[in-house]
């Protein structure tokens, strides 16, 4: 916790801290990543892609100097979970978890199918990843934190179509990898549950000093097509898209003693999007 009149310049130092970051390797996950490890922690760069999580763990230690190690995971495992965190202790007492893996399939046909055909087998894999994963993964990494008696901060990836339904009309003619795109039941449903987790945790946790908040970012550039990405600037009192790193600075918020005083939050960083 801070120290009443120690003076911010020290808020976002998170040296000597350890770090879970689970879809690490991912577009948003390794930016913060790189955030966390600029700023002193000791990063665990989880990920169900070894190699990429070791990689960027590589990197990160190289750039910065913290200590840092990649991991795989599947967090729809709960022996690889219970083994990750595990593994993560490498680094020192967890004080930081950013809960951020989450899945789209590797099928765009059956991931975006109409919802009156959606297929119960997809709904569920989606599901084990974006909901079933974000419980186990807290569930053992809170263990670990209770048990340290030090305290910590919780940070769950939600997405602004966990708060709002999305607007179809932005994806007539959407594209994204040569895909048709747009924004599946199964995916706003998923985020509306990590909302509620979100929020029952900061409850549950705070007796230990553990804050429990969720970061929701809206739309986010990522290789989606001209056409996608002008119709959804249309929506936005900003006028685009966001980017990756513009998610750094509020992750660090929340990780860090900037954000002692916060908890139960879901904070949106959506260019306004929200407020029409």
């Amino acid at each position: 916790m801070h120290e009443p009149g120690a003076g911010a310049a020290g808020l976002l130092d998170l040296s000597g801290r350890c770090a879970i970051v689970t879809g690490g390797a991912g577009i948003l996950g390794r930016r913060i990543c790189a955030g966390l490890a600029e700023h002193g922690a000791r990063v665990a760069v989880v990920d169900v892609r070894g190699d990429a999580a070791r990689a960027l763990a590589s990197e990160l230690e190289s750039q910065w100097g913290a200590p840092s190690i990649g991991i795989a995971c599947d967090v729809t495992e709960p022996a690889s979970v219970q083994a990750m965190v595990e593994q993560a202790a490498a680094l020192g007492e967890l004080r930081i978890l950013f809960n951020h893996a989450a899945g789209k399939s590797d099928d765009p046909e059956a991931f975006f199918a109409p919802f009156e055909t959606y297929s119960t087998a997809m709904w569920r894999q989606i599901m084990a990843v974006n909901l079933d994963g974000m419980f186990l993964v807290a569930r053992e990494a809170g263990r670990r934190m209770i048990a340290q008696r030090t305290g910590g901060s919780v940070i769950f990836t939600s997405s602004i179509y966990g708060m709002l339904a999305p607007d179809d009309r932005i994806y007539d003619g959407a594209r994204y990898m040569d895909a048709a795109i747009n924004t599946p039941a199964v995916y706003a449903a998923s985020k509306a549950g990590v909302n509620g987790l979100s929020a029952y945790l900061a409850a549950r946790w705070a007796r230990h000093g553990i804050r429990v908040n969720t970061l929701t970012p809206g739309g986010v550039e990522s290789g989606q097509n001209a056409r996608f990405q002008s119709r959804y600037a249309e929506r936005v009192p900003l006028g685009r898209m966001g980017s990756a790193d513009e998610l750094v600075g509020a992750a660090l918020y929340l990780a860090s003693d900037a954000s002692s005083y916060v908890t139960g939050h879901n904070l949106v960083v959506d260019g306004g999007l929200s407020v029409w």
